[in-house]
């Protein structure tokens, strides 16, 4: 089987992360009947709206709900945990702070108001008593991680350089966060003008990872130094890592000469690097919800950070708050590299939503624009594909290919692949085969173009051996893949060999149970084995599977005529 188009957790999981083992309170709402009063109905049908929305994964409504219930019982400490939480993953810090005071009131060392209270303080440049509330952080779990971050930005506000960075100084509790305590290092050494003391720790930061915030720090760095050289080597290497400029171009960068800013020029930015980071690596572990209180909390220190923004418009994006995504996306600062990045995914959003022709429309335009990047015609063949618009994608993609030859670059194996599916859905199929075995070229390996290429090789008839080889390649190269081992299971099937195509189409079930094609196969494999009543179940699954439209009048057939299906090819 091919694929032509390549939920947030409860935000329960935020109150559980940060705050440990929760307190219950002895004041839990009362669900008996004619035990409240209206007032009490009032914030219980609060409370109770906002578990619902919180199961759904609707944050915002859930920290209106909460809010509202929290303030009918302000000795419910399970509650107001909730709320605040909530509220901060929001962005509603000033709404948060009261609650973070009582909170504060109940338990002095209570970690999350005290980072909120924090970087309060900070936002105000009161860094001495910013200070104070970081260290009551707990030293264990992401705390431990965030805590010496935290102290060290609070010192460089008291002008206390070296009592900075001895808060980074390595610890073996903390040695796998080493590189980005470097980072650090380098940034307070950078912003106090420590040159060479700066460079060391920017090295020993790049020396395990190439972060695009990392490479855009210490290669602006070195623009400034007018180590043009050095810059331009760690910029080629970061592509070869990554493949990608649409968040960080080299050659954008070289152009500004050594006319590149700080990437912290305040303690309350270094501050807010470091709620970047701890966010960034929350999200690594999927903690998506943990991540957007630690983005809240860097914008709230430094609004106009591009990448946070990023990371809280992705977020919300999931969410399915598209709309509030793209004011996200929007409000970023057009000057950054990034911008373009976010236009992009703008269009997409407006593509999920629903607006077709406005995604359609804006990516063209972002094409026109950035005549030096692939990345907004490659998203709009994408569109274009999802959408069935095969002719009008692999002219999308036709001129990403062309454009990539203007600039002198090899395209990727994705963007042939990305075209061979267009065109051999366009019925195209000579240029498409052509585009497949680019591709192999480019990525001998790739599971995903030798279950492409093999299985419609399959289909067609064609290079039947030399097919069923690509395919078990990919097999065993992803062998939890139900569309790739659907993918053998047909090809056994179209080979003949019946017996061995049921069991492959059975496993591929197994692993994509919901997905029509798969079940239709499998009940084609069963019907030449005798199995005709599980023939014809699987055939009636498939139905309901909202198959394409061109699967239900064959599979009608099927079921009630018992009509065989293709011919094997041997």
């Amino acid at each position: 089987m091919v694929n032509s188009v390549g939920r947030l957790s409860c935000v329960a999981v935020v109150v559980a992360a940060l705050w440990g083992c929760m307190p219950q309170s002895s004041n839990q709402p009362d669900l008996s009947e004619g035990s409240a009063s209206t007032g009490e109905e009032t914030g219980l049908g609060a409370y109770l709206a906002g578990r619902f929305a919180q199961a759904h994964g609707d944050t915002r409504a859930a920290a209106d709900y909460y809010a509202t219930a929290a303030k009918r019982d302000r000795d419910n400490i399970d509650l107001q945990q909730r709320a605040f939480t909530l509220l901060l993953a929001e962005g509603r810090l000033e709404e948060a702070a009261p609650m973070a005071e009582r909170l504060l009131a109940i338990d002095e060392d209570a970690p999350l108001p005290a980072l909120m209270m924090g970087v309060r303080d900070a936002r105000d440049g009161n860094f001495a008593a910013a200070e104070k509330q970081f260290a009551v952080l707990p030293h264990k779990g992401i705390n431990g991680f965030l805590g010496p971050l935290l102290t060290a930005w609070a010192r460089v506000g008291q002008n206390d350089t070296d009592g900075a960075l001895k808060a980074l100084a390595p610890r073996t509790d903390t040695v796998g966060f080493a590189p980005i305590y470097e980072f650090h290092a380098g940034l307070i050494a950078d912003l106090a003008d420590r040159t060479d003391l700066a460079d060391k720790h920017y090295r020993a930061a790049l020396s395990s990872q190439t972060s695009v915030r990392t490479v855009e720090t210490v290669g602006a760095f070195y623009q400034r130094a007018g180590r043009m050289d050095a810059a331009r080597e760690l910029y080629l290497r970061y592509y070869a890592e990554h493949g990608d400029r649409s968040l960080l171009d080299g050659r954008i960068q070289l152009a500004a000469g050594a006319n590149l800013p700080r990437a912290v020029d305040s303690a309350a930015a270094g501050l807010a690097e470091a709620m970047f980071d701890t966010a960034s690596l929350v999200r690594q572990g999927n903690a998506h919800d943990l991540a957007l209180v630690f983005s809240r909390l860097a914008l709230a220190l430094r609004p106009d950070f591009p990448l946070a923004q990023l990371l809280v418009a992705d977020t919300l994006g999931q969410q399915r708050r598209l709309t509030e995504a793209n004011a996200v996306y929007a409000a970023i600062d057009k000057r950054h590299q990034s911008a373009g990045f976010a236009r992009m995914r703008l269009a997409l959003n407006l593509d999920e939503a629903g607006d077709t022709d406005g995604a359609i429309a804006a990516l063209k335009t972002l094409a026109a624009e950035r005549t030096d990047s692939l990345d907004a015609l490659m998203s709009l063949g994408d569109v274009l594909r999802r959408h069935k618009r095969f002719p009008e994608a692999a002219q999308a993609y036709d001129q990403a290919i062309a454009r990539a030859g203007h600039m002198g670059e090899v395209p990727g194996w994705p963007l042939y692949y990305a075209r061979g599916i267009a065109l051999e859905r366009s019925h195209q199929w000579p240029k498409a085969e052509a585009d497949f075995l680019e591709a192999l070229r480019l990525k001998p390996d790739q599971p995903d173009v030798l279950n492409y290429l093999g299985y419609t090789w399959v289909d067609l008839g064609l290079n039947l051996d030399r097919a069923r080889k690509m395919i078990e390649r990919a097999v065993e190269l992803r062998p939890n893949d139900g569309a790739i081992v659907d993918s053998l299971g047909w090809a056994l099937y179209r080979l003949g060999d019946f017996q061995a195509a049921v069991k492959q189409l059975e496993r591929a079930a197994e692993l994509k149970a919901e997905d029509p094609t798969i079940n239709e196969h499998l009940g084609d494999a069963m019907w030449q084995v005798g199995r005709f009543d599980e023939a014809r179940y699987q055939w009636q699954r498939a139905l309901t599977l909202d198959p394409e439209p061109e699967q239900i009048e064959p599979l009608k057939a099927k079921i009630s005529s018992g009509q065989l299906p293709a011919t094997p090819l041997r």
